[in-house]
């Protein structure tokens, strides 16, 4: 299968039983469909714990933000 975008043959890569195609030129990524749902759903922890609400102080909203990776880098070794 050619890329949408620059015509270069796409490669397929099957992640967690997930088949991938992608294009090593572009980096775009081309799922079929059900795929994407597939990821999402494995890539949530089964039970995740809710977030606690953080009291509004003086130091409210001047904490350091974790930077938090999205699926991709977990499927692609970005």
């Amino acid at each position: 299968m050619q890329c949408p975008v620059d015509g270069t043959q796409l490669v397929m890569s099957d992640r967690q039983g997930v088949e991938i195609d992608y294009c090593p030129t572009c980096r775009g990524v081309w799922l079929d469909r059900g795929e994407l749902d597939k990821i999402i759903e494995r890539s949530v922890p089964a039970a995740a714990p809710q977030a606690q609400p953080q009291p509004m102080g003086e130091d409210y909203g001047r904490g350091k933000k974790k930077r938090r990776g999205s699926f991709l880098d977990d499927i692609f070794d970005f």
